[in-house]
């Protein structure tokens, strides 16, 4: 497919899942503009993510280092500058790298984890945006925090230097109705921006349930199928 054919299928696709959000959020009874597209280009290449950026997408997310450390160098060398979030499980191994180039990390869920980031992102003048992973399933394969640990953790990023909490991340449950997740998740938000004022972020949703999510007032939504199609496809 050459470059126009795709910048035309991507540009439909951002449409259809910027109607999708604005109907969302009619529905719920907030702005049609109140909530933020994340693109997920994870497996796809760096020219995809210099279209998308071309069309007005402003964040971008990956989830495999060795991945994403090479495609983030692709696109700042082009001159474009983006907000990069790193959404998959983080090894503390890899923080020093991660910190090199995302500008917000979704995933953090440990003490040790927050302050391996820490130590990486000292001296940055500006700092990395934090959010903590919440698990909603209890799944330890699937990462996040849960209970005390929670309160735990943030307080440990508030601490730290070269890190700002912004907020929290989820992901909902596999094949349950994600509502009552999504609806814990919101408690959460309120009590977190109560104790932390200004971490207010929630980054819940995708493909397949961002209505739920912005029901339940997520702030932002990583989708990646549903704008770049279903994956292998194009690799």
């Amino acid at each position: 497919m050459t470059d126009t054919g795709r910048r035309a299928e991507l540009a439909a696709s951002l449409e259809r899942v910027r109607e999708r959000i604005a109907r969302a959020c009619v529905a719920a009874g907030r702005p049609p503009d109140a909530v933020t597209l994340t693109a997920v280009t994870k497996t796809y290449p760096a020219s995809d993510v210099l279209l998308l950026a071309g069309l007005g997408v402003t964040d971008v997310a990956e989830n495999r280092d060795q991945e994403a450390s090479v495609k983030t160098d692709v696109v700042r060398a082009e001159g474009v500058r983006l907000r990069w979030h790193f959404v998959g499980q983080l090894q503390r191994n890899k923080a020093k790298s991660v910190a090199g180039y995302a500008d917000v990390i979704e995933s953090v869920d440990s003490v040790r984890l927050a302050e391996a980031l820490s130590r990486a992102a000292a001296g940055r003048e500006v700092p990395i945006e934090v959010l903590l992973q919440v698990s909603l399933d209890s799944d330890p394969a699937r990462g996040g925090v849960s209970g005390d640990d929670l309160w735990r953790v943030s307080d440990a990023v508030t601490s730290s230097e070269g890190l700002r909490l912004g907020g929290l991340m989820a992901v909902a449950p596999l094949g349950a109705d994600p509502r009552p997740a999504f609806a814990r998740l919101q408690v959460l938000a309120g009590q977190m921006a109560l104790r932390y004022p200004g971490a207010d972020t929630v980054s819940a949703g995708m493909s397949g349930d961002l209505e739920a999510a912005v029901e339940y007032g997520a702030t932002h939504v990583r989708i990646g199928t549903s704008l770049l199609g279903m994956r292998n496809s194009l690799r």
